[in-house]
């Protein structure tokens, strides 16, 4: 068969890059499929929590306000790998509380299911990638609702309504130093070399001479 007319060429598909921010768990192998996929999961289904500026950000990454939005959710991201520490210590398959608690951040299946997860029960929620989507989807709910992420006026509110690391005063201050060191909570005056005195000239001039 022949076809009459110019002869395109196929267009060529677009090469993607993806974002990896730095987590916490980043020394165990297969995490960094957990970190792309919670970071799919905040910019879809949990896009309010990226949206949201809690009232005691400044103590977890003081780049988050003027941070554009995959930079907001490389934040989440390593807040929750540094919870995943406390909560399992990266083990997907941890169960807790008497085989009340599943996966990296320990939900419980009543917990799960009360806010709409995918991972209902708890051999699903052993799945990490599905463990974290469902961390993500309540986190959502309860920092927008509370405007917090671990402040206490009168009960717990935030991530630690339902999160009993971030009720603890020395956890927090251990989770909230490391974000803190991260690239994407550093501020961009923090980076920038500080400038020099308008006399400095002039005293360098007057000790050499």
């Amino acid at each position: 068969m022949y076809i009459s007319g110019p002869i395109t060429e196929a267009p060529r598909p677009i090469r993607r890059s993806f974002y990896i921010p730095r987590a916490r768990w980043d020394h165990r192998a297969g995490t960094q499929r957990w970190s792309l996929a919670l970071m799919g999961a905040l910019a879809g289904s949990a896009s309010g929590l990226a949206n949201t500026t809690p009232r005691d950000i400044d103590d977890w990454c003081p780049a988050y306000l003027e941070n554009p939005p995959h930079l907001r959710r490389a934040f989440w991201v390593g807040m929750m790998s540094a919870l995943a520490k406390h909560e399992s210590t990266y083990r997907p398959d941890a169960v807790g509380g008497g085989g009340r608690w599943f996966g990296l951040l320990q939900i419980s299946p009543p917990t799960a299911r009360h806010y709409g997860c995918l991972a209902r029960d708890g051999d699903a929620l052993k799945d990490p990638v599905a463990n974290l989507g469902c961390a993500a989807r309540i986190m959502a709910t309860t920092v927008r609702r509370d405007n917090a992420i671990a402040i206490r006026d009168g009960r717990w509110r935030g991530v630690a309504a339902d999160w009993g690391p971030m009720t603890d005063a020395a956890k927090i201050a251990e989770m909230s130093a490391w974000t803190r060191r991260q690239s994407y909570c550093v501020p961009l005056s923090s980076h920038r070399p500080v400038a020099r005195p308008a006399d400095l000239e002039a005293r360098i001039a007057s000790m050499e001479g």
